[in-house]
């Protein structure tokens, strides 16, 4: 589903990725792992067209170079940043409807969700909809964030720490959705700090260090694999 060769992205002069290259089949969610400053966050940055880069990236045989963002989440890549990045004057209900692809109108697909059917998946926001954006707690508006994503229908989906600072009971929500989605066969990536929670979700996991994918295999692998957690993964 998603080919990249020799990635290189950066911000002006600094470069942070030194070449990544991965994989991603449909229906898996592949746990990238890796220290603050590993060069995650701008991976999944690069795919979406926010950070420059050079290299390869193909999605479903497409390239991905030079594309916009806006025809990136059209081909049905989503993302969901660590900022989240709600409206926070809008209501709950007008975030969601921005999410909404133009062909879309809140209809469900092998993908995706109608607008119900998240509002049960995260019961919170419907007692929320008319409520602003920037109100809600933060556990709400990662919610939020992913519903908003997911009615855009995506066929993978691009993660960036979503259970940071959350409570318990949201970490197992947003477990949760994940899990729909690798059910309904749509692909993730998923940038995340507790190590227990991405290993209980993926057969499959990446550890980067320095710009650069230093593992690449299945979870039970690394565990075994002392070394390569102590330097890249252990505080």
């Amino acid at each position: 589903m998603m080919q990249v060769r020799g990635l290189h992205a950066g911000y002006g002069r600094s470069q942070v990725l030194q070449g990544v290259d991965f994989d991603l089949a449909p229906g898996e969610i592949l746990a990238l792992l890796g220290r603050n400053g590993s060069g995650r966050s701008t991976l999944v940055k690069a795919l979406m067209g926010l950070v420059p880069w050079q290299g390869e990236a193909r999605w479903m045989g497409q390239s991905l170079a030079s594309m916009p963002t806006h025809r990136i989440a059209r081909l049905g890549i989503g993302y969901v940043p660590e900022s989240r990045d709600v409206f926070a004057d809008l209501t709950v209900h007008q975030n969601l409807l921005l999410g909404l692809r133009p062909t879309g109108a809140g209809q469900a697909s092998a993908q995706g969700w109608a607008l119900a059917d998240l509002l049960d998946l995260f019961p919170a926001l419907r007692e929320r909809l008319q409520v602003a954006a920037g109100l809600l707690s933060g556990g709400e508006q990662q919610m939020l964030a992913l519903a908003r994503t997911l009615l855009g229908h995506p066929q993978v989906l691009l993660v960036d720490e979503p259970t940071e600072g959350l409570g318990p009971q949201v970490v197992a929500q947003v477990a949760h959705c994940l899990q729909a989605l690798r059910d309904r066969g749509v692909a993730v990536l998923l940038v995340e700090q507790k190590l227990d929670l991405a290993l209980a979700l993926c057969k499959r996991c990446l550890v980067m260090g320095q710009g650069r994918i230093v593992f690449d295999g299945p979870v039970r692998q690394l565990m075994e694999q002392h070394a390569i957690r102590r330097e890249w993964l252990e505080v």
